[in-house]
């Protein structure tokens, strides 16, 4: 009867320890590439009546969208979105029963938040392809 319950107790004393995890995830899911088109590299790095068209593309990239405006000048449009999702309390807490039925069991709690942000840069060019204005929005939610 002791080595009985002895084994019992070293078998339970096992499945608790395999039991138990813990994993909690602080750190914002990240996009593996990583995009030019911020606020501060549009205002270090675009100078009206100076930047070319050349100079933009080497910068940013393609354009998402390319229209012309009422007066007939070429506008570019870049578009960018970003998701940042942050889990917290992603603990998993593991507890068991000793009993002639078993032992186990587990318990999760955890939460997450997300917020997305976006970023709006619309440049218009001059017949000479320099730019001649832009304008940027950025918005979070």
């Amino acid at each position: 009867m002791v080595k009985t319950l002895s084994v019992l107790i070293i078998c339970t004393s096992f499945l608790f320890s395999c039991i138990h995890s813990s994993s909690v995830s602080n750190a914002p899911l990240q996009s593996s590439q990583k995009s030019n088109l911020t606020p501060g590299m549009v205002q270090t790095k675009i100078v009206k009546c100076v930047t070319t068209k050349n100079e933009i593309l080497g910068i940013f990239g393609p354009p998402n969208i390319i229209t012309k405006n009422k007066s007939g000048k070429e506008v570019w449009t870049y578009e960018r979105q970003s998701v940042t999702s942050t889990s917290r309390g992603g603990a998993t807490e593991a507890y068991g029963t000793i009993g002639i039925a078993g032992v186990g069991g587990s318990r999760t709690g955890s939460s997450q938040e997300t917020s997305t942000s976006t970023f709006t840069l619309m440049i218009t060019f001059t017949e000479d392809d320099i730019v001649e204005n832009y304008s940027m929005m950025s918005t979070t939610f």
